[in-house]
């Protein structure tokens, strides 16, 4: 049954697995036998991918979320001031976990998140009924904040500033019982000249919106720091 026959009538024989590999080991064979090996120049200047190049990066999670849709709101750019547009009303927008998401947002350093992160955190906070919300996530908010305060960014350093005085408005003396995780970074950052008075100032607005408990939780942290 192996056995070919030719029309001719001479039978051939189908060549066997050994006869194969024979022929397909000689010169020319349409395949070279071996892969060309590296030049000596490659090793001097190796082809490698930048790992801190922009594309390699992932999205951070602010990013990811934003991009999902889920921020219910977009940034209207206006001719003088830009602005936030919300998708529905923000009062029936659940705080938890918007409001967190938010602030993980300020560690942001490219646009549109820095904006949409800090006006975004800034107007829930605003809304009526604000209180009751933001205080059962201080757990959650304080963290988060901290890690902004102690961002290199200097950007960043004033955006988690900023947010810092807004909750402490709307928690009020709430906000005293994770104040300390919070002075740490602030104690570090009033070494810088170009941070002193604003941070001198957000000190000022924790004691007000604090209470008297505040003065003795600041100076534990910052015995340099003068009441109000």
């Amino acid at each position: 049954s192996n056995v070919l026959r030719m029309s001719s009538g001479i039978q051939i024989k189908p060549k066997t697995a050994v006869q194969k590999s024979k022929t397909s080991s000689l010169p020319c064979s349409p395949e070279p036998a071996l892969k060309p090996q590296p030049k000596p120049s490659d090793k001097l200047n190796p082809k490698t991918i930048d790992p801190f190049g922009a594309h390699s990066r992932p999205p951070s999670a602010f990013a990811a979320i934003y991009a999902k849709g889920g921020i219910p709101c977009r940034l209207v750019h206006g001719s003088v001031k830009h602005r936030l547009q919300w998708e529905c009303l923000p009062e029936t927008v659940p705080f938890d976990p918007l409001l967190v998401t938010l602030a993980e947002g300020l560690r942001e350093t490219k646009h549109p998140y820095t904006f949409v992160s800090k006006e975004g955190f800034k107007e829930l906070l605003k809304l009526e009924g604000a209180t009751e919300k933001a205080i059962p996530l201080l757990p959650r908010l304080v963290p988060v904040l901290k890690a902004a305060l102690a961002h290199l960014d200097d950007e960043v350093f004033r955006r988690g500033l900023d947010a810092l005085v807004q909750l402490s408005a709307v928690v009020g003396p709430s906000l005293n019982d994770h104040l300390k995780h919070l002075l740490t970074n602030l104690s570090r950052r009033l070494m810088d000249k170009k941070f002193r008075e604003k941070i001198t100032v957000a000190l000022q607005k924790l004691e007000q919106y604090g209470g008297k408990a505040t003065v003795a939780i600041i100076k534990s942290k910052i015995p340099t720091y003068c009441s109000i």
